[in-house]
């Protein structure tokens, strides 16, 4: 009889003399310990499921006379000087693909595409330059190891846990390495214009039908010319790495809970806001910062000739105190060093 009273409010024994109550805390045993334990696992170990980097590398890519495509105002600009310069860089966007290698087990190839926006400036009458904007395209193709394995992966959200859902409205994934490309924006090289008569050309890795809407939108539209263009050359330090899902069995201490407490708005004057910031001494003194911040109040480190001076003729004063206790107390509280 009792044993169908435990049951009904919900309170059972794990065998290791532990209670569980039915609104899921644990007497004697964490909640992670109790998650573990439900899953197999020993107390303190939590399984988790993240990505594992099985590849990487970094680069350095020196992209010379890469066309800029413009819109019309741009376009119109170039064709009336030879003068510009390019004041800016800013990677807009980027296109990412993952491929196997061919006859090599594990390998993919990873080809990544910047769309670079360029703040452009021209000088076409002295005293009066223009400004405008292009975009401009590089890739380039590295190969990673990305262990081998494919399964599908299905996982349910918000359409497939309702009560009438659809039938295959789970998502679906697969195990492949994901490609994660971490890079700063380009380093200007060069910038200049170039005649289709003089016998040069750009460089492009797309013509203008092959640039995203979404890029094109940026600028309103270009256009694509075949009279004079304008080129840039880019330099780029970049890290790529392939990464797969995986799942780790890792020691746990606690969850991670901040103990910051998020700070209130408070409307003071700007006076008061003023008066609590610091006083920028390393912009007075720049790499002086450390020295100054040594000085605790004595002033010793400022002129080391009369720092010997001075630090004898107070250890002689407090020699003729006749107290070597307070004269302890004194040489400890004055933390300036000359001793």
């Amino acid at each position: 009889m009792s044993e169908n009273r435990n049951s009904f409010c919900g309170c059972r024994s794990n065998g290791n003399g532990s209670t569980f109550t039915g609104n899921g805390t644990a007497s004697g045993a964490s909640a992670a310990s109790t998650a573990g334990a439900a899953a197999g696992i020993g107390a303190g170990s939590v399984l988790i499921d993240t990505y594992q980097v099985f590849d990487s590398c970094r680069d350095r890519d020196c992209f010379e006379d890469v066309r800029v495509y413009l819109d019309e105002a741009g376009q119109c600009i170039i064709e009336h000087t030879g003068q510009v310069r390019t004041k800016s860089a800013e990677i807009c966007s980027s296109a990412i693909s993952v491929e196997p290698v061919q006859l090599s087990r594990g390998f993919y190839r990873v080809t990544v595409r910047f769309y670079v926006h360029l703040e452009l400036e021209a000088c076409t009458c002295p005293g009066k330059p223009q400004c405008f904007n292009g975009v401009a395209a590089v890739e380039k193709s590295v190969v990673l190891f990305g262990g081998e394995g494919s399964v599908r992966i299905f996982r349910s959200n918000a359409v497939s846990d309702s009560f009438c859902s659809r039938p295959c409205s789970g998502e679906m994934t697969t195990n492949l390495p994901v490609a994660v490309v971490e890079a700063v924006d380009p380093v200007i090289l060069g910038t200049r214009v170039i005649d289709p008569s003089s016998g040069c050309s750009c460089s492009c890795c797309c013509s203008c039908e092959d640039m995203p809407e979404q890029v094109v939108n940026l600028f309103g539209g270009i256009v694509d010319s075949t009279s004079r263009q304008l080129a840039v050359s880019l330099g780029f330090f970049s890290v790529i790495r392939l990464e797969r899902p995986e799942q780790y069995l890792i020691n746990a201490v606690e969850f991670s809970v901040p103990d910051k407490e998020c700070p209130v708005n408070e409307d003071d004057s700007p006076c008061d806001t003023f008066r609590r910031m610091a006083f920028p001494t390393e912009e007075f003194a720049p790499g002086r910062t450390a020295a100054i911040n040594t000085d605790n109040g004595c002033g010793c480190h400022r002129d080391h000739d009369r720092d010997d001076d001075d630090c004898d003729s107070r250890g002689s004063r407090e020699g003729r105190s006749g107290d070597r206790e307070n004269r302890e107390g004194r040489s400890g509280e004055r933390g300036c060093g000359c001793r």
